[in-house]
């Protein structure tokens, strides 16, 4: 199925959002997996001040991964980038019902950038 995973970072060093995607990568690709599209969104301030591991964020960096995987690597990828204390939030959607020649309507994704 194709899942795509949405990650807002707390703001710091890019080299931190870079690893967290690549150990999540990893994960996907070790378990058989096939990553589509990883999207560096950049830094925007959130909706609403959230607290993770006893901090408050006004800011967050995002970003996005598309990715073909099992349910089973999913469910791990998500609990991996939950249990990060850089993580603020994640969601992850599957998108489609595994069709071809649905899957092809999902393009990219727009996204103006407000500061």
């Amino acid at each position: 199925m194709l899942y795509e995973t949405i990650g807002i970072a707390r703001v710091g060093n890019i080299a931190e959002v870079k690893e967290m995607v690549l150990s999540a990568g990893q994960l996907i690709l070790r378990n058989g997996g096939i990553i589509r599209d990883i999207q560096n969104w950049g830094v925007f301030r959130l909706p609403k001040p959230v607290s993770r591991h006893q901090v408050r964020h006004n800011k967050g960096h995002y970003f996005v991964m598309r990715y073909d995987a099992a349910a089973t690597t999913n469910e791990k990828v998500r609990q991996t980038l939950g249990v990060d204390p850089r993580i603020i939030r994640t969601a992850n959607v599957k998108l489609g019902d595994g069709k071809l020649e649905r899957l092809s309507q999902f393009g990219k994704v727009p996204w103006r950038r407000f500061e």
